[in-house]
C-alpha cells in the first residue's frame, strides 16, 4: 500500500443542472446552517477538509473520506435530496479526475453559462466558510489559490467571459430583449445578495429606468444599495403592495419558504417575474395567465447567440488550465515527501544530540560548533530530497528503506 499519495480517497460528489433540472437541484440545495452542520459532521467522522459548492447550477461537496458514499451520505442525510436521487443524477468523481472537475468548475468551463465568471467568487464564499469550521488544510487552501490563479488568467487572457457570462447579466438581458419600453416599467428587485446586487448594476446600466424599487428583510443592506445607484428603497413589511403594482420582479432571495404567492399577483395587468432563486421562492399555479415566470434554466438560453463565439477560446482556457493543474500536481508529488524528510531530519538531530550525550559524558566536555552539525544535517535531508524529486519510480521503495532503517515516526511529521 502506497501511504505517501496525498490524493488518494479524494473526491467530488455533487448533482448538477446537466442531469437534474431545477425542481431537483433545489432538493439538494444547501442552506447556510446545513451546511455548517455537514462539515460539523464531517469533523466528527474525522475528515480534516471538506469544501461544499452549493450555486444555482450545482451542489457538490469536495473531501477526501474512507469513500464516496461518506460524502454522498452526509449531503443526502442533511438536505432534501434522497440517495435514488443521487444514484440516478448524481455523480462521483475521484482523485485525479477530481481535480480536473474541481478546475473546469471553478472557471466557468463547467458552468450552464459558458464561462460564468461569477462562480469563483461563490468558491472563495465555500472555502470561507470551510476555513472559519477549521476544516481547510494545505491541500484545500493550495487547490482553491490554484483554481483562482486559472480563472484570473483565463479571464484576462481570453475573451470565454465576453457577452452574457453571469446569471444577473442574463437576467437582464432578458427583460430588454423581452419587455419594450422597459425604462417606464416598475421594477422591483428583491433580495441583496451577490446575484442581486449584480442584477441591480445590470439593470441601472443598461435600462436606464429610473423606476426601480429594492426590498431586502435587512433594510440596511437594500439602503446601502440604494444609496449606490440612486434607487427607492422600501421596508420589507411593503412587499405585497410592491409586488401588486410591479410590470417586473427580480426574485434574488435566499429564503427557506416561498415569498410570492398567487394571492400577492395583480389581477389586470401583465407581470414577468425573473426567479433567480433556487430552491424557488415563488409557488403560483397555471391558473395566473397573466404572469409570465423566467427562471434559472431559461435563462442560460439567452447566452446562445454569443455561445459559439465564446466557445472558440476554449482551447486557450484548457490551455492555462493544464499549466497551472499541473503545478499544483506537481506540488502534491513534492508534498508526499515532506513527512519522510522532517521525520528523517528528527531523527538525524536526535541521533547528534545523542551522540555529543555521549561524548560529554565520557569525556566531561566536548567542544562542537552546533551550526556546522545543523548544516550537515541539511544538507543530508536536502540530498535525500533531491534524490527523490529526480527519481520518482523510486521514490516509494527509497522512502519505504529509509522509514525501516531509521524508524522514522512519519504520522507525527505530516
Amino acid at each position: 500500500m502506497n501511504i505517501f499519495n496525498d490524493l488518494t480517497n479524494f473526491y467530488v460528489i455533487g448533482i448538477s443542472y446537466k442531469n437534474a433540472d431545477l425542481h431537483t437541484r433545489g432538493k439538494f440545495n444547501l442552506s447556510k446552517s446545513q451546511k455548517i452542520k455537514i462539515l460539523k459532521k464531517g469533523k466528527g467522522l474525522d475528515i480534516n477538509e471538506i469544501l461544499i459548492n452549493n450555486t444555482c447550477n450545482r451542489t457538490e461537496i469536495y473531501s477526501f473520506a474512507e469513500s464516496s458514499r461518506v460524502i454522498v451520505n452526509l449531503l443526502c442525510e442533511n438536505s432534501d435530496g434522497d440517495h435514488e436521487t443521487f444514484k440516478q443524477l448524481g455523480y462521483v468523481f475521484e482523485n485525479t479526475e477530481a481535480i480536473n472537475h474541481i478546475f473546469k468548475v471553478g472557471t466557468g468551463l463547467d458552468s450552464q453559462i459558458l464561462g460564468d465568471f461569477e462562480i469563483i467568487g461563490q468558491l472563495k464564499n465555500s472555502f470561507n466558510l470551510s476555513k472559519d469550521n477549521q476544516l481547510i488544510g494545505s491541500f484545500m487552501e493550495r487547490l482553491t489559490n490554484s483554481v483562482i490563479q486559472a480563472s484570473k488568467r483565463i479571464k484576462t487572457e481570453t475573451k470565454i467571459s465576453s457577452g452574457a457570462t453571469s446569471v444577473a447579466y442574463a437576467a437582464v438581458q432578458f427583460i430588454i430583449n423581452e419587455v419594450d419600453n422597459v425604462s417606464n416599467k416598475n421594477v422591483l428587485l428583491i433580495g441583496t445578495g451577490k446575484i442581486g446586487r449584480n442584477t441591480c448594476e445590470n439593470l441601472v446600466k443598461h435600462t436606464e429606468n429610473k423606476k426601480i424599487t429594492v426590498i431586502n428583510r435587512s433594510k440596511e443592506k437594500a439602503e446601502i444599495l440604494g444609496h449606490k445607484f440612486d434607487i427607492l428603497v422600501k421596508d420589507f413589511s411593503e412587499i405585497h403592495g410592491e409586488i401588486e403594482k410591479s410590470d417586473i420582479i427580480v426574485l434574488a432571495t435566499g429564503a427557506d419558504e416561498p415569498l410570492i404567492h398567487n394571492n400577492l399577483l395583480p389581477k389586470k395587468q401583465k407581470l414577468l417575474i425573473i426567479d433567480l432563486t433556487i430552491p424557488s421562492n415563488i409557488d403560483i399555479d397555471s391558473s395566473t395567465k397573466n404572469v409570465r415566470v423566467v427562471n434559472l434554466d431559461d435563462l442560460s438560453k439567452i447566452t446562445y447567440n454569443t455561445l459559439s463565439e465564446r466557445k472558440k477560446y476554449i482551447p486557450e482556457a484548457k490551455k492555462i488550465i493544464e499549466e497551472i493543474q499541473q503545478e499544483f500536481l506537481q506540488w502534491i508529488h513534492d508534498r508526499r515527501y515532506a513527512p519522510a524528510l522532517k521525520a528523517l531530519k528528527n531523527k538525524l538531530i536526535e541521533q547528534q544530540n545523542a551522540e555529543i550525550g555521549a561524548r560529554k559524558r565520557k569525556n566531561g566536555v566536548t567542544i562542537y560548533d552546533s551550526s556546522l552539525s545543523y548544516d550537515m544535517i541539511q544538507k543530508i535531508t536536502g540530498q535525500f530530497a533531491f534524490y527523490l524529486k529526480e527519481n520518482p519510480t523510486k521514490a516509494n521503495d527509497a522512502m519505504n528503506i529509509f522509514n525501516e532503517v531509521f524508524q522514522l515516526d512519519l504520522q507525527n511529521h505530516e
